[in-house]
């Protein structure tokens, strides 16, 4: 961001523009008068002193407080705000019943083949279950409803109560009416400033930001475990329960070329069409369980691949728009996942002396 730093001012502010003439002495003694400038004088939001500013700028800075004025802002109207957090408890709503239904639907389609097995299996499976349902639905319930971090408040507006650089690359929010930290952004559809704010999710119906990021990423690692597990599970008792596979013309088929593999693959998948028909309704629900779970489980991979990557990164997904065509050296760093997941300092001592190991052979 562009900016001009201006400078205090303890006079009144001048009903008038003022004027300045500056004299300049000559290596012969002469007096000569420079230009005349016009001064433009303001007041800082931060700590309330008149800032002399040497040209028009619509941004500018505090010489004392640091805090960043942008004239041009103008407070917007939320008129959606409602119809955001309906659209949003209606997505919460939606995946809360998904959730539900494929551990409800799983447990009753899944289950009676594993038992059937043997007791020891099915409880060991039953076990895995309520973990990973427990943990997951946790996870969702803290990351969507728990606040996503609001910024600290903090002393401003008058000279007394702020001290020289307390406010430093702050701006001022004009939907809050309060200042707002260089790591803080307005979400419009919380209505509310948000630190370190990542994303707004409108699956879990909140912002992603500094209270509630880890309690997402555990719910994305959660999510993802779950569902591979409830496609293998759904695989498994699917292939106890289908119906025997008729084939009409594949033992009529002998050597080997790509249109005899064609055929044979257009052959099995017609008799699991036709077997399908006779599937009951648990084998339907196993079948719906495999689709969604596999369709589910691609977009929270690559969204979980993302997020761990901006942490390692040491950003956040917002910082990585913003940074996008600058040229700020970023540290990456695997401290970064350590660091953000709260691991104790005594768990990390192998992975750095690993790293620095590793990067002084790359050199």
């Amino acid at each position: 961001m562009d900016f001009t730093e201006a400078t205090t001012s303890s006079r009144p502010p001048p009903t008038t523009t003022l004027r300045s003439a500056a004299h300049d002495v000559t290596a012969q003694g002469e007096h000569h008068v420079t230009s005349v400038i016009e001064d433009h004088e303001t007041t800082c939001w931060g700590c309330g002193l008149r800032l002399i500013l040497s040209s028009y700028a619509p941004i500018f800075k505090c010489g004392w407080c640091g805090a960043i004025t942008n004239q041009n802002a103008r407070k917007c109207d939320n008129k959606c705000f409602r119809w955001r957090r309906l659209r949003d408890r209606c997505f919460v709503c939606v995946l809360l019943v998904f959730m539900l239904f494929l551990i409800c639907g799983g447990a009753w389609a899944v289950y009676p083949v594993i038992f059937s097995i043997s007791l020891s299996c099915g409880v060991f499976h039953s076990i895995i279950t309520v973990i990973l349902s427990v943990t997951t639905v946790s996870m969702f319930s803290l990351a969507a409803f728990q606040c996503a971090g609001t910024p600290p408040n903090i002393l401003w507006g008058s000279y007394p109560a702020v001290g020289k650089g307390s406010l430093e690359n702050y701006t001022f929010c004009n939907y809050c009416s309060k200042p707002k930290s260089p790591r803080t952004h307005h979400c419009r559809s919380c209505g509310m400033c948000i630190l370190d704010m990542d994303h707004h999710c409108p699956f879990i119906g909140n912002c992603v930001g500094a209270a509630n990021h880890r309690c997402f990423i555990t719910f994305l690692i959660s999510a993802v475990i779950s569902t591979i597990y409830v496609t293998f599970m759904s695989t498994y008792a699917s292939l106890h329960i289908w119906p025997p596979l008729k084939y009409k013309s594949l033992t009529h088929l002998n050597g080997f070329s790509n249109e005899l593999a064609f055929r044979t693959m257009k052959e099995i998948i017609l008799a699991f069409l036709r077997s399908a028909v006779f599937l009951s309704t648990r084998g339907l629900v196993l079948v719906y369980l495999f689709v969604a779970s596999v369709s589910v489980e691609i977009g929270l991979c690559v969204l979980l691949w993302q997020q761990l990557c901006y942490i390692y990164e040491g950003k956040t997904y917002l910082g990585h728009l913003s940074s996008q065509g600058s040229d700020g050296i970023e540290e990456r760093d695997c401290q970064n996942l350590i660091r953000f997941f709260g691991c104790s300092n005594s768990a990390t001592r192998c992975l750095p002396s690993f790293y620095n190991f590793r990067k002084s052979h790359d050199k």
